[in-house]
Protein backbone atom coordinates (compact mmCIF):
# COMPACT_ATOMS: atom_id res chain seq x y z
CA UNK A 1 0.00 0.00 0.00
CA UNK A 2 1.84 3.56 -1.11
CA UNK A 3 -0.30 5.54 1.38
CA UNK A 4 0.44 4.78 5.04
CA UNK A 5 -2.07 6.24 7.69
CA UNK A 6 -0.72 8.28 10.27
CA UNK A 7 -1.78 6.78 13.71
CA UNK A 8 -3.97 10.24 14.47
CA UNK A 9 -6.47 9.94 11.89
CA UNK A 10 -9.94 11.51 11.65
CA UNK A 11 -11.53 10.67 7.83
CA UNK A 12 -13.44 14.18 7.68
CA UNK A 13 -9.86 15.59 7.32
CA UNK A 14 -8.91 13.00 5.30
CA UNK A 15 -11.85 13.06 2.65
CA UNK A 16 -12.91 16.95 3.02
CA UNK A 17 -10.35 18.95 4.93
CA UNK A 18 -7.45 18.00 2.57
CA UNK A 19 -9.28 18.89 -0.22
CA UNK A 20 -9.58 22.49 1.01
CA UNK A 21 -6.15 22.72 1.93
CA UNK A 22 -4.90 21.52 -1.38
CA UNK A 23 -6.74 24.32 -3.21
CA UNK A 24 -9.80 22.57 -4.29
CA UNK A 25 -12.03 24.73 -1.77
CA UNK A 26 -14.14 26.24 -4.81
CA UNK A 27 -14.70 23.66 -6.67
CA UNK A 28 -17.71 21.88 -6.65
CA UNK A 29 -18.48 18.90 -4.63
CA UNK A 30 -21.95 18.20 -4.61
CA UNK A 31 -24.70 18.81 -7.00
CA UNK A 32 -28.58 18.50 -5.46
CA UNK A 33 -31.11 19.55 -7.54
CA UNK A 34 -30.59 22.97 -8.19
CA UNK A 35 -28.37 23.41 -4.73
CA UNK A 36 -24.51 23.03 -5.57
CA UNK A 37 -22.21 23.13 -2.42
CA UNK A 38 -18.02 24.00 -3.22
CA UNK A 39 -15.97 21.83 -0.77
CA UNK A 40 -15.51 24.66 1.12
CA UNK A 41 -19.39 25.07 1.63
CA UNK A 42 -19.37 21.60 2.70
CA UNK A 43 -16.83 22.11 5.42
CA UNK A 44 -18.44 24.99 6.58
CA UNK A 45 -21.00 22.84 6.96
CA UNK A 46 -20.04 20.31 8.50
CA UNK A 47 -18.06 21.98 10.85
CA UNK A 48 -21.74 24.09 12.17
CA UNK A 49 -22.93 20.34 12.59
CA UNK A 50 -19.92 19.65 14.93
CA UNK A 51 -21.01 22.62 16.60
CA UNK A 52 -24.10 22.23 17.20
CA UNK A 53 -23.93 18.70 17.85
CA UNK A 54 -21.39 19.44 20.66
CA UNK A 55 -23.75 22.08 22.46
CA UNK A 56 -26.23 19.47 22.39
CA UNK A 57 -24.74 17.27 24.64
CA UNK A 58 -22.87 14.55 22.13
CA UNK A 59 -19.46 13.68 23.43
CA UNK A 60 -16.60 11.55 21.91
CA UNK A 61 -17.22 8.22 20.74
CA UNK A 62 -20.74 8.54 21.36
CA UNK A 63 -23.20 7.34 19.15
CA UNK A 64 -25.25 9.43 17.04
CA UNK A 65 -27.87 8.45 14.78
CA UNK A 66 -29.18 10.11 10.88
CA UNK A 67 -31.61 9.48 9.61
CA UNK A 68 -31.73 11.94 6.76
CA UNK A 69 -32.48 11.66 2.73
CA UNK A 70 -29.84 12.27 0.19
CA UNK A 71 -29.45 16.19 0.80
CA UNK A 72 -26.72 18.16 1.25
CA UNK A 73 -27.20 18.06 4.69
CA UNK A 74 -26.57 14.18 5.55
CA UNK A 75 -23.12 14.93 4.07
CA UNK A 76 -22.20 17.70 6.69
CA UNK A 77 -24.18 15.57 9.35
CA UNK A 78 -22.07 12.45 8.73
CA UNK A 79 -18.72 14.75 8.87
CA UNK A 80 -19.98 16.90 11.43
CA UNK A 81 -20.41 13.78 13.55
CA UNK A 82 -17.01 12.69 12.86
CA UNK A 83 -15.53 15.45 13.18
CA UNK A 84 -16.46 16.00 16.67
CA UNK A 85 -14.74 12.47 17.58
CA UNK A 86 -18.34 10.79 17.63
CA UNK A 87 -19.42 7.80 16.05
CA UNK A 88 -22.11 8.18 12.95
CA UNK A 89 -25.05 5.73 12.66
CA UNK A 90 -26.86 5.94 9.42
CA UNK A 91 -30.14 4.52 9.02
CA UNK A 92 -33.10 4.55 6.37
CA UNK A 93 -35.02 7.62 6.87
CA UNK A 94 -38.47 5.47 5.84
CA UNK A 95 -37.73 2.75 8.32
CA UNK A 96 -41.30 1.91 10.65
CA UNK A 97 -41.83 2.46 14.04
CA UNK A 98 -40.69 -0.93 15.36
CA UNK A 99 -37.10 -0.76 13.03
CA UNK A 100 -36.94 3.00 14.52
CA UNK A 101 -37.23 1.37 18.34
CA UNK A 102 -35.15 -1.31 17.39
CA UNK A 103 -32.14 1.21 16.20
CA UNK A 104 -32.68 3.53 19.31
CA UNK A 105 -32.28 0.81 21.66
CA UNK A 106 -29.76 -1.25 20.05
CA UNK A 107 -27.61 1.44 19.12
CA UNK A 108 -27.62 3.43 22.49
CA UNK A 109 -27.62 6.95 20.12
CA UNK A 110 -27.67 9.89 22.31
CA UNK A 111 -28.49 12.43 19.65
CA UNK A 112 -30.49 12.01 16.31
CA UNK A 113 -30.54 13.90 13.43
CA UNK A 114 -33.29 13.89 11.36
CA UNK A 115 -35.66 15.57 8.80
CA UNK A 116 -38.73 17.40 9.49
CA UNK A 117 -40.42 15.15 7.07
CA UNK A 118 -40.20 12.09 8.82
CA UNK A 119 -40.12 13.45 12.33
CA UNK A 120 -43.55 12.03 13.81
CA UNK A 121 -42.64 8.72 13.23
CA UNK A 122 -39.08 8.99 14.47
CA UNK A 123 -40.08 11.01 17.39
CA UNK A 124 -42.83 8.90 18.48
CA UNK A 125 -40.28 6.14 18.86
CA UNK A 126 -38.13 8.08 20.65
CA UNK A 127 -40.96 8.93 24.01
CA UNK A 128 -40.22 5.35 24.86
CA UNK A 129 -36.48 5.28 24.22
CA UNK A 130 -34.04 4.80 27.20
CA UNK A 131 -30.69 6.57 25.96
CA UNK A 132 -32.11 9.43 23.18
CA UNK A 133 -31.35 12.69 25.13
CA UNK A 134 -31.53 15.09 21.98
CA UNK A 135 -33.46 15.56 18.77
CA UNK A 136 -32.12 17.47 16.01
CA UNK A 137 -34.26 18.42 13.08
CA UNK A 138 -33.56 19.01 10.06
CA UNK A 139 -35.43 21.03 6.75
CA UNK A 140 -38.62 22.05 8.43
CA UNK A 141 -40.39 23.17 11.36
CA UNK A 142 -39.08 21.51 14.53
CA UNK A 143 -41.96 21.62 16.83
CA UNK A 144 -40.85 20.93 20.31
CA UNK A 145 -37.42 19.60 19.35
CA UNK A 146 -34.03 21.98 17.75
CA UNK A 147 -33.66 23.34 14.89
CA UNK A 148 -30.59 22.97 12.55
CA UNK A 149 -31.01 25.69 10.76
CA UNK A 150 -31.85 28.11 13.97
CA UNK A 151 -28.99 26.92 15.75
CA UNK A 152 -26.45 26.81 12.88
CA UNK A 153 -26.83 30.60 12.38
CA UNK A 154 -25.63 31.18 15.77
CA UNK A 155 -22.37 29.02 15.50
CA UNK A 156 -18.79 29.59 13.65
CA UNK A 157 -18.05 27.90 10.37
CA UNK A 158 -14.99 27.02 11.84
CA UNK A 159 -14.24 23.49 13.62
CA UNK A 160 -10.80 21.58 14.99
CA UNK A 161 -11.73 18.29 14.24
CA UNK A 162 -11.47 15.97 17.59
CA UNK A 163 -7.87 13.97 17.03
CA UNK A 164 -8.65 10.48 16.37
CA UNK A 165 -6.82 7.40 16.02
CA UNK A 166 -7.06 5.40 13.10
CA UNK A 167 -8.33 2.07 15.16
CA UNK A 168 -10.84 4.28 16.70
CA UNK A 169 -14.59 3.60 15.99
CA UNK A 170 -15.84 5.72 13.28
CA UNK A 171 -19.12 4.74 11.54
CA UNK A 172 -21.02 1.77 11.96
CA UNK A 173 -22.52 0.00 9.27
CA UNK A 174 -25.15 -2.73 9.30
CA UNK A 175 -24.93 -6.14 7.77
CA UNK A 176 -26.69 -6.75 4.41
CA UNK A 177 -28.09 -10.01 5.78
CA UNK A 178 -31.81 -11.42 4.44
CA UNK A 179 -33.13 -12.49 7.35
CA UNK A 180 -33.02 -11.16 11.46
CA UNK A 181 -32.59 -8.13 12.97
CA UNK A 182 -29.41 -6.13 11.45
CA UNK A 183 -26.19 -6.14 13.02
CA UNK A 184 -24.14 -3.24 13.75
CA UNK A 185 -20.33 -3.75 12.38
CA UNK A 186 -18.36 -1.46 14.18
CA UNK A 187 -15.58 0.39 11.65
CA UNK A 188 -12.46 2.28 12.02
CA UNK A 189 -10.98 4.96 10.43
CA UNK A 190 -8.65 3.16 8.70
CA UNK A 191 -10.90 1.13 6.91
CA UNK A 192 -12.08 3.86 4.60
CA UNK A 193 -8.97 5.16 4.19
CA UNK A 194 -7.79 1.56 3.16
CA UNK A 195 -10.48 1.10 0.74
CA UNK A 196 -10.00 4.17 -0.64
CA UNK A 197 -6.85 3.92 -1.96
CA UNK A 198 -6.64 0.57 -2.64
CA UNK A 199 -10.44 0.00 -4.61
CA UNK A 200 -11.41 3.80 -5.52
CA UNK A 201 -8.28 5.16 -6.83
CA UNK A 202 -5.83 2.45 -7.66
CA UNK A 203 -8.05 -0.01 -9.12
CA UNK A 204 -11.42 1.71 -10.71
CA UNK A 205 -9.75 5.03 -10.89
CA UNK A 206 -11.82 7.58 -9.69
CA UNK A 207 -10.69 11.35 -10.60
CA UNK A 208 -11.17 14.98 -10.02
CA UNK A 209 -13.29 15.14 -13.63
CA UNK A 210 -15.60 12.43 -12.35
CA UNK A 211 -19.41 13.56 -11.51
CA UNK A 212 -20.65 10.20 -9.42
CA UNK A 213 -24.33 9.22 -8.82
CA UNK A 214 -25.84 6.40 -7.20
CA UNK A 215 -29.07 4.42 -6.99
CA UNK A 216 -28.64 3.30 -3.66
CA UNK A 217 -28.72 5.79 -0.83
CA UNK A 218 -26.19 7.14 0.96
CA UNK A 219 -26.92 5.18 4.41
CA UNK A 220 -26.06 2.10 2.23
CA UNK A 221 -22.48 1.79 3.11
CA UNK A 222 -21.83 0.82 -1.08
CA UNK A 223 -23.31 4.15 -1.39
CA UNK A 224 -21.45 6.04 1.55
CA UNK A 225 -18.25 4.81 -0.48
CA UNK A 226 -18.99 5.08 -4.27
CA UNK A 227 -20.71 8.61 -4.37
CA UNK A 228 -19.61 10.42 -1.36
CA UNK A 229 -16.28 9.19 -0.08
CA UNK A 230 -14.61 8.47 -2.97
CA UNK A 231 -15.04 11.20 -5.40
CA UNK A 232 -13.87 13.37 -2.09
CA UNK A 233 -10.99 11.38 -2.25
CA UNK A 234 -9.65 13.10 -5.17
CA UNK A 235 -11.77 16.13 -5.55
CA UNK A 236 -14.59 14.95 -7.99
CA UNK A 237 -18.18 15.97 -7.98
CA UNK A 238 -21.40 13.98 -6.19
CA UNK A 239 -24.83 13.87 -7.20
CA UNK A 240 -27.38 13.70 -4.72
CA UNK A 241 -31.07 13.40 -5.04
CA UNK A 242 -33.77 12.27 -2.29
CA UNK A 243 -36.31 10.90 -4.63
CA UNK A 244 -37.20 6.95 -4.57
CA UNK A 245 -35.08 5.64 -7.20
CA UNK A 246 -36.40 4.24 -10.40
CA UNK A 247 -36.13 3.84 -13.98
CA UNK A 248 -37.48 7.22 -14.62
CA UNK A 249 -35.98 9.40 -12.41
CA UNK A 250 -32.72 7.95 -12.81
CA UNK A 251 -33.22 9.00 -16.38
CA UNK A 252 -33.74 11.89 -15.75
CA UNK A 253 -31.30 12.73 -13.17
CA UNK A 254 -28.98 11.26 -16.12
CA UNK A 255 -29.86 13.57 -18.60
CA UNK A 256 -29.69 16.62 -16.06
CA UNK A 257 -26.62 16.30 -14.17
CA UNK A 258 -24.37 13.68 -17.35
CA UNK A 259 -22.59 11.81 -14.43
CA UNK A 260 -19.16 9.93 -15.32
CA UNK A 261 -20.35 6.85 -12.94
CA UNK A 262 -23.34 5.46 -11.84
CA UNK A 263 -23.11 3.64 -9.00
CA UNK A 264 -26.11 0.81 -9.55
CA UNK A 265 -27.57 -2.67 -8.28
CA UNK A 266 -28.59 -5.26 -10.14
CA UNK A 267 -32.29 -4.66 -9.55
CA UNK A 268 -32.16 -1.46 -10.88
CA UNK A 269 -30.21 -2.30 -14.10
CA UNK A 270 -33.06 -4.81 -14.97
CA UNK A 271 -35.50 -2.12 -14.99
CA UNK A 272 -33.55 0.32 -16.72
CA UNK A 273 -32.92 -2.45 -19.36
CA UNK A 274 -36.39 -2.97 -19.46
CA UNK A 275 -38.35 0.17 -19.63
CA UNK A 276 -39.90 1.11 -22.86
CA UNK A 277 -38.24 4.28 -23.35
CA UNK A 278 -34.70 2.55 -22.46
CA UNK A 279 -33.36 2.43 -26.15
CA UNK A 280 -33.85 6.33 -26.69
CA UNK A 281 -31.96 7.01 -23.08
CA UNK A 282 -28.66 9.07 -23.88
CA UNK A 283 -25.93 7.39 -21.62
CA UNK A 284 -23.23 8.58 -23.36
CA UNK A 285 -21.60 10.28 -20.13
CA UNK A 286 -20.90 7.51 -18.29
CA UNK A 287 -17.43 5.85 -18.78
CA UNK A 288 -18.68 2.58 -16.10
CA UNK A 289 -21.31 1.34 -13.81
CA UNK A 290 -20.49 -0.18 -11.02
CA UNK A 291 -22.89 -2.90 -9.69
CA UNK A 292 -22.89 -4.85 -5.96
CA UNK A 293 -25.18 -5.97 -3.16
CA UNK A 294 -26.60 -9.21 -5.59
CA UNK A 295 -24.37 -11.15 -8.10
CA UNK A 296 -25.32 -9.49 -11.76
CA UNK A 297 -26.42 -12.04 -13.99
CA UNK A 298 -24.15 -12.45 -17.35
CA UNK A 299 -27.07 -11.70 -19.54
CA UNK A 300 -28.35 -8.58 -17.88
CA UNK A 301 -24.70 -7.65 -18.04
CA UNK A 302 -24.99 -7.94 -21.74
CA UNK A 303 -28.45 -6.34 -21.86
CA UNK A 304 -26.89 -3.54 -20.43
CA UNK A 305 -23.65 -3.39 -22.72
CA UNK A 306 -26.44 -3.69 -25.70
CA UNK A 307 -28.66 -1.17 -24.54
CA UNK A 308 -26.49 1.74 -22.78
CA UNK A 309 -23.33 1.13 -24.40
CA UNK A 310 -21.88 0.72 -20.70
CA UNK A 311 -19.69 -1.42 -19.31
CA UNK A 312 -20.99 -2.62 -16.15
CA UNK A 313 -18.44 -3.57 -12.68
CA UNK A 314 -19.79 -6.13 -11.06
CA UNK A 315 -18.05 -6.44 -7.58
CA UNK A 316 -18.49 -8.29 -3.93
CA UNK A 317 -18.05 -6.32 -0.61
CA UNK A 318 -19.45 -6.61 2.75
CA UNK A 319 -19.70 -4.15 5.62
CA UNK A 320 -17.49 -6.50 7.46
CA UNK A 321 -14.82 -5.11 5.46
CA UNK A 322 -16.31 -1.86 4.36
CA UNK A 323 -16.38 -1.85 0.52
CA UNK A 324 -15.75 -3.69 -2.44
CA UNK A 325 -12.46 -6.03 -2.31
CA UNK A 326 -13.18 -8.57 -5.45
CA UNK A 327 -14.46 -6.65 -8.56
CA UNK A 328 -14.23 -6.48 -12.29
CA UNK A 329 -12.24 -3.76 -13.67
CA UNK A 330 -12.69 -1.11 -16.34
CA UNK A 331 -11.63 -2.78 -19.33
CA UNK A 332 -11.45 -6.60 -17.72
CA UNK A 333 -14.79 -8.09 -17.28
CA UNK A 334 -15.73 -11.40 -17.31
CA UNK A 335 -19.73 -11.45 -17.92
CA UNK A 336 -21.37 -13.87 -15.12
CA UNK A 337 -18.27 -13.38 -12.80
CA UNK A 338 -17.33 -11.29 -9.46
CA UNK A 339 -13.82 -10.46 -11.30
CA UNK A 340 -10.44 -10.26 -9.29
CA UNK A 341 -9.53 -9.52 -5.98
CA UNK A 342 -8.18 -6.07 -5.15
CA UNK A 343 -4.85 -5.41 -4.84
CA UNK A 344 -3.68 -5.05 -1.33
CA UNK A 345 -6.36 -7.58 0.18
CA UNK A 346 -6.14 -11.14 -0.07
CA UNK A 347 -9.08 -14.11 -0.45
CA UNK A 348 -9.30 -17.73 0.13
CA UNK A 349 -11.64 -20.60 -0.83
CA UNK A 350 -11.80 -22.64 1.72
CA UNK A 351 -14.21 -26.01 3.05
CA UNK A 352 -15.99 -26.01 6.05
CA UNK A 353 -12.56 -26.84 8.14
CA UNK A 354 -10.84 -23.79 6.78
CA UNK A 355 -8.39 -25.75 4.14
CA UNK A 356 -7.99 -24.03 0.84
CA UNK A 357 -9.65 -25.23 -2.22
CA UNK A 358 -8.29 -25.82 -5.48
CA UNK A 359 -9.51 -23.74 -8.37
CA UNK A 360 -12.86 -24.60 -9.59
CA UNK A 361 -14.50 -26.06 -6.32
CA UNK A 362 -17.05 -24.14 -4.47
CA UNK A 363 -16.60 -23.17 -0.98
CA UNK A 364 -16.15 -20.48 2.04
CA UNK A 365 -14.62 -16.86 1.04
CA UNK A 366 -12.15 -15.54 3.54
CA UNK A 367 -10.81 -12.39 3.07
CA UNK A 368 -8.36 -10.23 5.12
CA UNK A 369 -7.10 -6.71 4.60
CA UNK A 370 -6.68 -3.67 6.73
CA UNK A 371 -10.43 -2.17 6.06
CA UNK A 372 -11.85 -5.73 8.40
CA UNK A 373 -14.08 -4.53 10.83
CA UNK A 374 -13.51 -4.28 14.70
CA UNK A 375 -16.60 -6.49 15.06
CA UNK A 376 -20.08 -7.18 15.42
CA UNK A 377 -21.80 -4.89 18.44
CA UNK A 378 -23.28 -6.45 21.12
CA UNK A 379 -22.70 -9.72 19.50
CA UNK A 380 -19.45 -11.96 20.32
CA UNK A 381 -20.31 -15.13 19.86
CA UNK A 382 -21.33 -14.14 15.74
CA UNK A 383 -17.93 -11.88 15.91
CA UNK A 384 -15.99 -14.84 16.93
CA UNK A 385 -16.83 -16.72 14.29
CA UNK A 386 -16.93 -14.84 11.67
CA UNK A 387 -13.41 -13.12 12.96
CA UNK A 388 -11.02 -14.93 12.51
CA UNK A 389 -7.70 -13.89 13.68
CA UNK A 390 -6.80 -11.57 10.42
CA UNK A 391 -9.46 -13.39 8.30
CA UNK A 392 -12.98 -12.12 8.03
CA UNK A 393 -14.81 -15.42 7.13
CA UNK A 394 -17.90 -13.91 4.57
CA UNK A 395 -20.50 -16.56 4.54
CA UNK A 396 -20.50 -16.19 1.21
CA UNK A 397 -20.01 -19.79 -1.18
CA UNK A 398 -17.41 -18.82 -4.42
CA UNK A 399 -15.38 -20.43 -6.58
CA UNK A 400 -12.00 -18.88 -8.43
CA UNK A 401 -10.54 -20.55 -11.67
CA UNK A 402 -7.19 -20.55 -13.07
CA UNK A 403 -7.14 -17.01 -13.40
CA UNK A 404 -8.10 -15.52 -10.32
CA UNK A 405 -11.92 -14.60 -11.61
CA UNK A 406 -14.10 -14.83 -8.92
CA UNK A 407 -17.57 -16.61 -9.48
CA UNK A 408 -20.69 -16.21 -6.51
CA UNK A 409 -22.59 -19.63 -5.80
CA UNK A 410 -24.65 -18.13 -3.15
CA UNK A 411 -25.17 -17.64 0.37
CA UNK A 412 -24.25 -20.45 2.64
CA UNK A 413 -27.21 -19.95 4.58
CA UNK A 414 -29.27 -19.62 1.82
CA UNK A 415 -28.65 -22.91 -0.30
CA UNK A 416 -30.94 -25.31 -0.03
CA UNK A 417 -30.95 -28.74 -0.35
CA UNK A 418 -33.15 -30.64 -2.56
CA UNK A 419 -33.43 -34.46 -2.74
CA UNK A 420 -30.29 -34.94 -1.32
CA UNK A 421 -28.55 -32.63 -4.19
CA UNK A 422 -27.44 -28.96 -3.44
CA UNK A 423 -29.03 -26.31 -4.90
CA UNK A 424 -27.64 -22.38 -5.09
CA UNK A 425 -30.68 -19.76 -5.58
CA UNK A 426 -28.89 -17.55 -7.43
CA UNK A 427 -28.29 -20.13 -10.42
CA UNK A 428 -31.86 -20.39 -10.68
CA UNK A 429 -32.34 -17.12 -10.41
CA UNK A 430 -29.91 -15.87 -13.16
CA UNK A 431 -31.62 -18.98 -15.08
CA UNK A 432 -35.28 -17.37 -14.61
CA UNK A 433 -33.36 -13.71 -15.72
CA UNK A 434 -32.84 -15.23 -18.87
CA UNK A 435 -37.09 -15.55 -19.75
CA UNK A 436 -37.65 -12.93 -21.56
CA UNK A 437 -40.87 -12.24 -19.72
CA UNK A 438 -39.08 -11.71 -16.46
CA UNK A 439 -37.97 -8.14 -14.95
CA UNK A 440 -37.19 -9.87 -11.38
CA UNK A 441 -36.94 -12.67 -9.29
CA UNK A 442 -36.06 -14.31 -6.17
CA UNK A 443 -35.79 -18.19 -5.27
CA UNK A 444 -36.15 -19.68 -1.66
CA UNK A 445 -36.50 -23.14 -0.18
CA UNK A 446 -39.96 -23.41 1.01
CA UNK A 447 -40.77 -27.14 2.97
CA UNK A 448 -43.61 -29.19 1.52
CA UNK A 449 -46.46 -31.11 3.42
CA UNK A 450 -43.33 -34.18 4.33
CA UNK A 451 -41.28 -31.74 5.45
CA UNK A 452 -38.78 -31.77 2.78
CA UNK A 453 -37.56 -28.58 1.47
CA UNK A 454 -38.43 -27.64 -2.20
CA UNK A 455 -37.39 -24.58 -4.27
CA UNK A 456 -39.98 -21.81 -5.10
CA UNK A 457 -39.52 -18.73 -7.53
CA UNK A 458 -41.06 -15.46 -6.17
CA UNK A 459 -41.13 -13.69 -10.24
CA UNK A 460 -41.88 -9.86 -11.20
CA UNK A 461 -43.09 -10.20 -15.19
CA UNK A 462 -42.16 -7.01 -17.33
CA UNK A 463 -46.04 -6.97 -18.27
CA UNK A 464 -48.06 -6.89 -15.09
CA UNK A 465 -51.25 -6.74 -17.20
CA UNK A 466 -54.38 -9.25 -15.80
CA UNK A 467 -53.74 -11.44 -19.00
CA UNK A 468 -50.13 -12.39 -17.34
CA UNK A 469 -49.12 -14.54 -14.32
CA UNK A 470 -51.59 -17.50 -15.00
CA UNK A 471 -50.60 -21.11 -14.60
CA UNK A 472 -49.61 -22.02 -18.32
CA UNK A 473 -46.88 -18.56 -17.83
CA UNK A 474 -46.06 -20.66 -14.54
CA UNK A 475 -45.47 -23.92 -16.34
CA UNK A 476 -43.62 -22.43 -18.92
CA UNK A 477 -41.09 -21.13 -16.54
CA UNK A 478 -40.89 -23.97 -14.62
CA UNK A 479 -40.18 -25.91 -18.19
CA UNK A 480 -37.55 -23.17 -19.01
CA UNK A 481 -35.49 -23.86 -15.73
CA UNK A 482 -36.02 -27.66 -16.50
CA UNK A 483 -33.89 -27.58 -20.04
CA UNK A 484 -30.78 -25.61 -19.37
CA UNK A 485 -30.66 -26.65 -15.42
CA UNK A 486 -30.24 -30.17 -13.42
CA UNK A 487 -33.81 -31.18 -13.46
CA UNK A 488 -34.07 -31.50 -9.70
CA UNK A 489 -32.91 -27.55 -9.42
CA UNK A 490 -36.47 -26.36 -10.99
CA UNK A 491 -38.91 -24.42 -8.98
CA UNK A 492 -41.87 -26.63 -7.92
CA UNK A 493 -43.88 -23.45 -7.30
CA UNK A 494 -43.93 -20.33 -9.35
CA UNK A 495 -45.59 -17.31 -7.48
CA UNK A 496 -45.78 -13.64 -9.40
CA UNK A 497 -45.69 -11.17 -7.41
CA UNK A 498 -45.94 -6.98 -8.38
CA UNK A 499 -43.07 -6.55 -6.24
CA UNK A 500 -40.02 -8.45 -4.43
CA UNK A 501 -40.12 -7.15 -0.39
CA UNK A 502 -36.56 -5.77 0.28
CA UNK A 503 -34.44 -5.26 3.31
CA UNK A 504 -33.27 -2.36 4.98
CA UNK A 505 -30.44 -2.33 2.91
CA UNK A 506 -32.33 -3.27 -0.47
CA UNK A 507 -31.71 -6.91 -0.51
CA UNK A 508 -34.30 -9.32 -1.15
CA UNK A 509 -35.91 -10.55 2.30
CA UNK A 510 -35.84 -13.81 1.64
CA UNK A 511 -37.09 -14.48 4.90
CA UNK A 512 -39.87 -12.68 4.35
CA UNK A 513 -41.39 -14.47 1.20
CA UNK A 514 -40.04 -17.79 3.05
CA UNK A 515 -42.84 -17.07 5.53
CA UNK A 516 -45.00 -16.02 2.58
Amino acid sequence: MAFEPPAELNITDYFLDARVRGGKGEKCALVAGPRRFTYREVQALANRFAHVLRGLGLDAEQRALVALPDVPECVGALFGIIKAGAVAVMVNPGLGPEEIGYFYEYTRARVLVVHAAVLPAFAAAARSGRWLRRILVVGGDPGDYVSFEAEAARVPESFDSVPTHRDDACLWLFSGGTTGRPKAVVQSHLSYVNTTELYAKATIGYRESDVTMSVPKLFFGYATGSNLFFPFSVGATAVLFPEHPTPEVVFDQIRSHRPTILVNVPAMVSQMCAHPEAPRQDLSCLRLMTSAGEALPPDLYRRCKETFGVEVLDGLGTAEMWHIFITNRPGDVKPGTLGRVVEGFEVRVCDDFGAELPPGDVGALWVRGRSRAIGYWQQMEQTAASFRGEWYVTGDLVSRDADGYVTYAGRADDMLKVNGRWVAPAEVEGCLLCHPEVRDCAVVGVADREGLVKPHAFVVLKDQGPARGGTPLADELKAFVRERLAPYKYPRQVVFVADLPRTHLGKVDRGKLRRA
